[in-house]
């Protein structure tokens, strides 16, 4: 499973890093538009792994759903390598050895929409998987065997190492291709790639714990909302005993266990005074006559929830102010894979005789998350558990927001000294390692931010919901990389009128990124201040004894 999740790291990074280069080269788009559709395929890669998480827990299962999207992911390869070999012979005249925009002949529409297709393919595919992967090795672990709970930590250590090693080498080798112009060649590499981790994934089927779906959580969110609308006049009860709750159930040999689960297989949750009005969705009102009349049967789901529902509900709505504040980070993170690249193009990449390729400084990031990662854990840990105490999941991501406002200050800077040491058009003698920093202090605000915002969502969702908290943290990235192509649309919309060429122009020379970097900057800076008050005033739900499951939540 590791195996494969290098491999289908490699494959999409081969796609993913040099995306904003091919469309502003083979698509010969503007470098604001190219920004701008690489962004929202990246949004929407992330918007397709919520997909993947309700569907791998609601009816396919996490096994199938990882088997059925990478083949997805796998044939949106096969249809990007044999389109871009198709209409770059026909379009692009590469011989030199530079792939440059004034090789190549602007896209017919039918070549454009099978790239567009391909790759969107290519982003349900990788997108929806991750999630479900993710989880899917979580359930090989058991959570009650001190051996194999430590092992499921590691795993998650090894994860993240393997993602990186795929990174590492889809920017390095395949970048410098792409950037000599063998797109189609980097594009065959990685569907190789992609295929045999398809292959190393089935070997371990039979060796792979499955376990059957156990429902869709945003049809429970659902519910529960609908049913409190219904009873918006009812008046919700100060006692959580009057409120409805599916007795416990016996689930297994442990009588502890035992009184955890409701009827429904849920896992039991003590009520909390939050969001009182979402209360009323548990207060039983009426029977209700059955069209046939003569019978009673107890309200639907859609008009009755448990106790658990409604409190499941409520760990969602506690954590959207978190959620929200991280989508200005995932904004400053997008920027790594467009406006970072196009900056580079725009530099010296020349390292004595080697050609450094633009989206090759992606590695820097990567370096940055795993150097950060043993600092983290090796150095800052020990020393704040002696001087004070380790930092909580809340404030290792306040220290992310504000690493990452430093990250888009760095750029801004860099980009000042580029305009200074401007050669020609769209280029600069300054040296492209000048970028060195921002694409670290980037990696270091994905360990504090992201990393911890995962495992955060993920600790703080009940059972029934874990998948739905990986997804939250990717839907953030998603919102991120939205916002990043409405915010560039909005600056060039502004600063290009009266015929001014406008902050990002295809000649960077004559624009003014710097200045884009720094609005980013500054709105991280107000994010960062919101987050303060949410994080100071979010309280988590309380755990759930066993003792007084039946107890708290048992009234029928």
């Amino acid at each position: 499973m590791l195996a494969n999740q290098a491999l289908v790291t490699f494959a999409v990074n081969c796609v993913g890093n040099n995306l904003v280069t091919f469309m502003a080269v083979v698509m010969r788009l503007e470098n604001a538009d190219a920004a701008n559709k690489a962004n929202n395929w990246a949004g929407t890669t992330y918007v397709f792994s919520i997909v993947g998480a309700l569907v791998s827990d609601s009816s396919w299962g996490r096994y199938k759903a990882c088997t059925i999207f990478q083949i997805i992911f796998l044939a949106g390869l096969v249809e990007l390598s044999i389109a871009s070999h198709v209409f770059l012979a026909r379009s692009c005249d590469f011989a030199h050895g530079e792939g440059r925009q004034e090789h190549c002949k602007p896209p017919t529409r039918a070549q454009s929409l099978v790239f567009y297709i391909s790759i969107y393919q290519i982003a349900l595919g990788n997108g929806a998987y991750q999630p479900a992967v993710t989880t899917f090795g979580a359930d090989q672990f058991d959570e009650t065997d001190a051996g194999e709970s430590k092992s499921k930590s590691a795993f998650f250590g090894y994860f993240f190492v393997a993602n990186n090693l795929g990174g590492v080498l889809a920017v390095t080798a395949m970048a410098y291709l792409e950037d000599r112009g063998h797109w189609a060649l980097a594009f065959w590499i990685a569907t190789a790639a992609a295929l045999v981790g398809v292959v190393l994934f089935a070997l371990g089927t039979l060796r792979y714990r499955h376990f059957l779906p156990s429902g869709n959580a945003i049809v429970s969110v659902c519910q529960v909302t609908i049913a409190a609308i219904k009873k918006r006049h009812v008046k919700a009860p100060q006692q959580a005993q009057d409120l409805y709750e599916e007795p416990p159930e016996a689930t297994g040999d442990n009588e502890t266990t035992k009184k955890l689960y409701n009827g429904q297989g849920r896992k039991m949750m003590l009520h909390t005074p939050e969001f009182r009005c979402l209360d009323k969705a548990a207060v039983v009102t009426q029977v209700e006559p059955l069209p046939a009349g003569g019978h009673h049967q107890q309200q639907g789901p859609w008009s009755l929830c448990t106790v658990t529902q409604v409190e499941e509900l409520k760990c969602i709505l506690r954590l959207a102010p978190i959620w929200l504040c991280s989508i200005l980070f995932s904004t400053s993170y997008s920027q790594m894979s467009s406006v970072f690249i196009e900056q580079a193009q725009a530099m010296d990449g020349s390292l004595w005789k080697l050609e450094i390729p633009a989206a090759a400084m992606n590695v820097f990031e990567i370096l940055g998350v795993t150097a950060f990662v043993f600092i983290y854990s090796f150095c800052i840990v020990k020393i704040m558990s002696k001087v004070w105490r380790e930092p909580t999941e809340l404030e290792r991501m306040g220290i992310g927001l504000v690493i990452s406002t430093l990250a888009m200050i760095t750029s801004g800077v860099v980009e000042q000294q580029r305009l200074k040491h401007a050669t020609g058009e769209a280029s600069s003698s300054l040296t492209i390692l000048w970028q060195i920093p921002q694409y670290v202090l980037i990696g270091a605000s994905e360990v504090f931010m992201y990393v911890t915002m995962t495992e955060f969502f993920n600790d703080q969702l009940p059972e029934g919901l874990r998948s739905l908290g990986s997804a939250m943290s990717v839907a953030s990235m998603s919102a991120g990389n939205f916002v990043s192509s409405l915010l560039v649309t909005v600056v060039m919309a502004v600063t290009s009128k009266g015929g001014r060429p406008g902050w990002i122009p295809q000649d960077l020379n004559h624009g003014r990124v710097d200045l884009f970097f720094f609005v980013i900057a500054a709105l991280n800076a107000i994010d960062l201040l919101a987050y303060v008050v949410f994080a100071r005033r979010y309280r988590p739900a309380p755990p759930m004894k066993p003792a007084a499951a039946a107890d708290e939540n048992g009234a029928e």
